[in-house]
């Protein structure tokens, strides 16, 4: 079983929207590791640890947002697996 780890920055109507729930609802629904925020340029920061298929599946998640966010842009960037959190957490 294949563990990544994924920074991924999400943009567009993304603030305001109920996104950060919406990914840590999805993260401990699947068992994923790891943070999301808002940040103050209007995007949204994640990153996720775990098993590669469901890092995949959040990213997945992360294009289509919760019913009321519109996502312009998702960037991801693929780090080493650093096994760096305990559970998942939003930041605020």
């Amino acid at each position: 079983m294949e563990r990544v780890r994924a920074h991924v920055f999400i943009s567009g109507d993304v603030q305001g929207v109920g996104f950060r729930s919406f990914v840590y609802n999805n993260a401990l629904l699947l068992g994923v590791k790891g943070f999301v925020r808002n940040l103050n340029d209007g995007r949204v920061e994640a990153v996720f640890e775990g098993e590669k298929s469901k890092v995949e599946r959040m990213i997945d998640l992360c294009r289509k947002g919760p019913l009321l966010a519109w996502v312009r842009d998702v960037e991801v960037r693929k780090e080493s697996y650093a096994n760096e959190f305990r559970d998942f957490r939003i930041i605020r």
